[in-house]
């Protein structure tokens, strides 16, 4: 997840909480809700605070704010890689606003887009991270310029949440057209109703608390989402507050998750790709098998699971599939790896260039799975 002080997720740190840790924690929680930074095992330099200048043997810290490049040739600062933007295609900075608030975020236009019915994919970047250096460190641009596809970056505040999280743990955040799902059902709509977009061909995707915030827009707008892809997070309802929240982090076994769309009141099987590290030490492992059970809804599945190395990292990738035979979830367990983005561009925070492309696998799987409306 990458959670974050002040309103964020967890961390597994009970190990890195001396007397002064506990002693800050209470008085972060006291200013709102806090949930601990979740740490990364993979941060780039930049110029920000020294990790123990936040907490003691934490690496999650916040990225500077500061102006989004407005093309192609500025670099995300403390980035030295530029955000991929096509010859021909668009990055745009729009906002959107409801009465639960007002979030800002990025939109790329593929040079291929013509105005027919095109994807869209929605990426929630996780704590600490902005829409530019998810942009960067997904690399999910560079797929979406292949296969035309629309895609918007939501960015959280820091004044909803101080290191940028997605306030996933929180019981009113949980909830359709409510808090942070309806800001983010909100952008995706905007950008529905401002370009022509397949609406069988709507997904979303996140990184650890983008992750976990993912299974719940999945959880609670079946109707609108025909897939989702949850990197390193949680399921939905797997924490309902602070202490919660740590809990679920550590092992997916004390997790209160609740039952597929009880946010929403519609049942149905939602498509969903997982990725997540075995030796992820932030976001236990365990929660992988808690988003695909989630998914499934009940629904009997067969399992088949084959093994495999993809850019010197190996994995076992997990096909679960009808009775008709067609794969409606699949699980990657990557094996020695942390808490990070798997097979993306390193100049993003949070970012391998190790392993599986998260990207491309996950944008091949959702374009497999249009929406259904008959199963909503």
């Amino acid at each position: 997840m990458v959670p974050a002080l002040g309103r964020s997720d967890g961390d597994s740190m009970e190990s890195t909480m001396g007397r002064v840790g506990r002693s800050w924690f209470r008085q972060m929680t006291r200013l709102r809700g806090a949930v601990p930074v979740i740490p990364s095992q993979s941060l780039r330099p930049g110029p920000v605070l020294r990790p123990e200048d936040v907490w003691p043997g934490s690496a999650g810290i916040s990225l500077p704010n500061a102006a989004r490049p407005a093309s192609a040739s500025a670099a995300h600062p403390g980035a030295t890689a530029p955000i991929p933007v096509a010859a021909g295609a668009q990055y745009l900075h729009k906002t959107f606003s409801n009465p639960a608030g007002t979030r800002s975020y990025t939109l790329y236009v593929p040079a291929t887009y013509t105005g027919s019915p095109a994807p869209l994919i929605v990426m929630l970047h996780g704590c600490t991270q902005s829409s530019d250096d998810f942009a960067i460190g997904t690399r999910m641009n560079v797929e979406a310029e292949k296969h035309g596809c629309l895609v918007a970056y939501p960015e959280q505040t820091s004044a909803a949440n101080m290191k940028k999280c997605w306030n996933w743990f929180s019981a009113s955040d949980q909830r359709r057209d409510g808090g942070e799902p309806s800001l983010i059902a909100g952008i995706t709509r905007q950008v529905m109703r401002e370009y022509s977009v397949d609406t069988k061909r709507v997904y979303i995707a996140g990184l650890s608390a983008g992750g976990a915030a993912a299974a719940i827009m999945g959880d609670a707008y079946p109707d609108l989402y025909a897939a989702i892809g949850v990197h390193s997070g949680l399921p939905c309802g797997a924490a309902r507050d602070v202490s919660s929240a740590f809990a679920a982090m550590k092992s997916a076994h004390h997790s209160p998750a609740r039952p597929v769309s009880a946010a929403s009141g519609l049942h149905s099987l939602v498509p969903t790709i997982v990725f997540h590290g075995d030796r992820d030490q932030t976001v236990d492992v365990s929660n992988a098998e808690a988003v695909v059970s989630q998914s499934r809804h009940g629904v009997a599945l067969s399992r088949r699971t084959v093994e495999g190395t993809a850019n010197s990292v190996a994995y076992s990738r997990s096909l679960l599939s009808t009775q008709a035979g067609k794969p409606v979830i699949e699980q990657w367990i990557l094996h020695g790896t942390g808490h990070q983005w798997s097979g993306g561009d390193p100049h993003g925070s949070h970012t391998s260039a190790s392993g599986p492309d998260a990207s491309a696998e996950m944008l091949r799987f959702f374009l497999e799975h249009p929406l259904d409306p008959a199963t909503k």
